[in-house]
């Protein structure tokens, strides 16, 4: 039997998120290892008990204390599934067929599907040499057809981040009615140099075609839960809440990231341990004679061309989850000392095999 279904979708590869098995080290999916703080998990109980009513659809508390920690008016914040839905969100509010949406590659997965869903043409322009975005070659492909601009910054999956002047040569170039995404899922695992150090929400007042994504999947430790947020002028905001699906922001979900801003300082805390530790898997891969981008994320990454895949699998057989991408490299989520040792005891393994 064949259904009235979009036919373009046979062409359309699926999501494959990180894959792991009983017993195996998953160091795939850019998790974090510690569990909610104590307010937060507090939060989650008493929120829990409610969970046979709607969650507030357009979750006023949450989007109020984002904006009081963020310098801006809740009419320039929009809470989202995610920052991953926002993307898609972002995507369907200013493409269609016939558009085009332009981004670095490789970068993150779901920017070249959520575009051909809505039934756009992704443009992809490849990294630079350093596995960066190449901002300059990215403002020579915008075109009358473009209508929106993602920036991953740090890059999924490479970490990599574009510096402070590029990324302002860049916006000056971009047409103002042109929207930017700064999507800034790792924002908190960076510690950037004086040349690269850059300020998105000061830079989202210079330039009201800016959108910043973020996300408390990461360093907030809620993946699970599915939040995060975009920062953007209003008139983009009240664009995408036209496309935000109905209530899907659970309330266990909102009353977590309020009270996540509240214990901030503790849980942005923890990151200056991973920060550490990916400095050190840096090190001691390159000290193996690994290629090993400039991380600025919670992961490193691999630049080990058509041996990415045979990598990852001797990698899994080990009992070690990576994420490989086939041709390019592989992405190695860096957590606590014991687990990255446990990788790099691979790594030195492989090398000398």
């Amino acid at each position: 039997m064949t259904f009235r279904i979009r036919s373009d979708l046979d062409s359309l590869p699926v999501y494959v998120p990180g894959k792991t098995f009983p017993g195996a080290l998953k160091l795939a999916s850019n998790e974090v290892t510690h569990g909610p703080l104590p307010a937060v998990a507090e939060a989650i109980a008493q929120a829990a008990a409610g969970v046979n009513r709607y969650p507030d659809n357009a979750a006023v508390a949450l989007t109020e204390e984002l904006a009081k920690t963020l310098g801006v008016t809740p009419a320039e914040v929009q809470v989202g599934c995610g920052s991953v839905t926002l993307c898609q969100n972002l995507i369907t509010v200013t493409s269609g067929p016939g558009d085009e949406v332009l981004f670095g590659w490789r970068s993150f997965e779901t920017y070249p599907l959520a575009t051909r869903i809505a039934g756009a043409t992704p443009v992809q322009v490849p990294l630079t040499g350093d596995a960066v975005y190449d901002l300059d070659a990215m403002a020579d492909a915008i075109t009358e057809r473009t209508r929106l601009i993602f920036v991953c910054n740090p890059n999924n999956p490479t970490g990599t981040v574009v510096s402070a002047q590029t990324l302002r040569r860049f916006l000056e170039r971009v047409p103002d009615d042109l929207l930017v995404v700064l999507d800034e899922a790792y924002y908190e695992y960076m510690r950037l140099s004086p040349g690269h150090a850059y300020d998105a929400l000061e830079l989202r007042r210079e330039f009201p075609n800016l959108v910043v994504l973020r996300t408390f999947s990461k360093a907030y430790g809620l993946a699970g839960l599915r939040v995060g947020y975009a920062v953007a002028h209003s008139e983009v905001i009240v664009a995408l809440g036209k496309a935000h699906l109905p209530f899907s922001v659970n309330s266990v979900a909102q009353a977590a990231a309020v009270a996540a801003l509240g214990a901030q300082n503790q849980l942005l805390a923890r990151t200056d341990a991973v920060v550490a530790e990916r400095d050190r898997v840096t090190s001691e891969l390159r000290t193996l004679g690994y290629a090993v981008a400039d991380s600025q994320a919670n992961f490193v990454w691999l630049m080990l061309g058509d041996d990415a895949v045979p990598f990852a699998a001797a990698a899994a057989e080990a009992g070690v989850i990576l994420r490989p991408f086939a041709g390019d490299g592989v992405r190695v989520t860096v957590t606590h000392r014991e687990e990255n040792n446990v990788f790099l005891a691979f790594a030195r393994k492989w090398r000398t095999r």
